[in-house]
């Protein structure tokens, strides 16, 4: 008998890391583990873990996020990168759960973002309409980082390649950071924001990320020179998959190559715990002409670091964007119009 309950936190992750594909792509991910729900009810968001169960084993379920809308119209729920389906038959169940949890939130439409995938579901036969508004950056690079280092190495783009070399020869040391070290690199976050154009997260997120996710799941890796720190990186894995979530470099001594050195320090901690798959999170959302066309010019956004991200001899690969199963239609009409106003007024 198929059962629906709210799992312990160490069961679901447990179920998460397991969950593999027959496609190229697996689906265990970081943002569907009870600690990114912890995360984001930190920081204005509240989330409910909704499973199904049959002879008490977890077969199924998903990682929901709520937040409030304005004027006090509900909330937006909304599903990343999952859900989970052990026994497809058990489908209709699990979204019936699904639905009754967003509806129990006052959720007036559902944002579903499945991620990559080569044989995604159908979503119109789910009642999911397609929507231009993604909440994760669509577009990413993957990179291949299974076999020894001079392979990973070979697949990267020359000036990559040479540049992890002098960051090896400088005397810099790469490691990982202690939580009194997040200050560090919450400093040199904001240097990254402004040079690179992007919005950052509060110094307090990045310290409850640490907190909620090392040693398990991730690590903060630095690079320091004489007492300076260069450049930091927060790396996140589960099942084979590592996410290059949050990086920073300081202003100071980048003629070193810090910030390669300290990817190439990630990418070596991913493989120590198994992981094929890098995932370097992010870049513009354009086609691969536009991307080769504009890359040297821009620095607006992710444009800003996606030329540091193309070197590292991956694939770029694109989700299959983020679907809205609307409930209450007058209220998502007005969210839509909500947006549009803004887009306008912000050009």
């Amino acid at each position: 008998m198929v059962n629906i309950i709210t799992p312990a936190p160490a069961d679901w992750d447990a179920f998460v890391a397991a969950q593999t594909t027959s496609t190229s792509f697996p689906r265990a991910h970081i943002l569907q583990l009870a600690a990114w729900g912890a995360l984001k009810s930190a920081f204005g968001w509240t989330s409910e873990t909704v499973a199904l169960t049959d002879s008490g084993q977890l077969i199924g379920g998903a990682l929901l996020l709520f937040r409030r809308l304005p004027y006090r119209l509900g909330t937006m729920a909304y599903l990343p990168l999952g859900g989970y389906e052990g026994d497809p038959t058990n489908r209709t169940d699990l979204w019936q759960a699904i639905h009754a949890c967003a509806r129990r939130h006052r959720a007036a439409f559902l944002k579903w973002e499945y991620g990559i995938s080569d044989t995604p579901p159908d979503f119109t036969a789910l009642g999911f309409r397609a929507s231009p508004q993604t909440i994760q950056p669509p577009n990413t690079i993957l990179i291949d980082i299974a076999g020894d280092d001079e392979t990973i190495l070979a697949r990267m783009n020359q000036g990559t390649r040479r540049k992890i070399r002098q960051s090896q020869k400088n005397g810099i040391l790469y490691k990982e950071g202690t939580r009194a070290d997040v200050e560090i690199f919450t400093r040199m976050m904001g240097a990254t924001g402004t040079r690179n154009e992007f919005g950052i997260h509060a110094p307090e997120y990045y310290g409850k990320a640490y907190d909620l996710f090392v040693p398990q799941y991730a690590a903060l890796i630095l690079a320091e020179h004489a007492g300076d720190p260069l450049a930091g990186i927060m790396v996140f894995a589960v099942g084979k998959t590592a996410w290059y979530l949050y990086g920073a470099s300081s202003d100071v001594k980048r003629n070193l190559m810090g910030a390669y050195g300290v990817q190439w320090a990630a990418i070596q901690w991913a493989k120590a715990r198994g992981c094929t798959t890098y995932d370097m999170w992010g870049i513009p959302d354009a086609g691969a002409t536009q991307l080769e066309a504009e890359f040297e010019t821009r620095s607006d956004g992710l444009w800003g670091v996606y030329g540091f991200k193309r070197g590292w001899g991956g694939q770029v690969v694109r989700s299959v964007g983020a679907w809205d199963r609307v409930y209450n239609p007058i209220i998502y009409a007005g969210y839509q119009w909500m947006l549009k106003r803004r887009a306008s007024e912000s050009e």
